[in-house]
């Protein structure tokens, strides 16, 4: 069980990390000293920009279950 929940953790902290790059720079932060500030932005945000937040989010919550249960399964035995 221990190596299920520590499959998932590593599977989505990679995904993660490739979905968070994949996000647009909000300006003011890193991504204008890479030129991410360069870019004039539009106003809203399109329905992809949408789908990558939600699905972020989502793989986000799965990989914090998986770290708690993993957590909660060393702490048990």
């Amino acid at each position: 069980m221990i190596l299920a929940f520590s499959i998932v953790v590593i599977l989505c902290s990679l995904i993660l990390t490739g979905l968070v790059l994949l996000h647009k720079g909000r300006g003011g932060g890193l991504s204008d000293l890479f030129g991410g500030g360069v870019s004039s932005s539009l106003g809203g945000s399109s329905v992809a920009e949408r789908n990558l937040d939600r699905i972020t989010i989502g793989v986000g919550l799965i990989w914090f279950a998986a770290i708690v249960g993993l957590g909660l399964l060393y702490k048990l035995g």
